[in-house]
């Protein structure tokens, strides 16, 4: 494992976008965009499912995340001892159980839809007519 400088984000590799991108529903609402380097999934606004580095993260409420912890998956911490509330990181063996790991991006993509729409932010610096 090569060690990253402080405040240095960790990038996916080529083969990690690829089997993420796979993953991720394709549908008219789901978005793909880049998050801090990484790749993240959102729908209506709210992002639902991320890379970051090798790991994948799904965001879920504790109740249903739950089961994935139970199977090796801790807190999404992009920062040690910064973990990010409602999200959690799956076990490090996601490619290689794609349909485990399609449910899961599934059920976050679930909740996420249900949670009110977050409106695009308007460009900073914009000229005034």
């Amino acid at each position: 494992m090569s060690r990253m400088a402080p405040g240095a984000m960790p990038k996916p590799s080529d083969q990690a976008k690829a089997a993420f991108t796979k993953l991720v529903p394709d549908e008219p609402a789901v978005t793909m965009r880049p998050m801090f380097g990484n790749l993240a999934a959102f729908v209506n606004g709210n992002m639902f499912a991320g890379l970051f580095g090798e790991d994948l993260f799904v965001r879920l409420p504790d109740d249903q995340s739950a089961p994935i912890r139970t199977q090796g998956g801790r807190d999404f911490e992009p920062m040690p001892g910064r973990a990010m509330r409602g999200y959690v990181t799956v076990p490090a063996a996601w490619r290689t159980k794609p349909a485990e790991t399609a449910a899961w991006i599934n059920e976050s993509l679930g909740f996420a839809r249900g949670l009110p729409p977050k409106a695009a932010k308007k460009p900073t610096g914009a000229k005034k007519k």
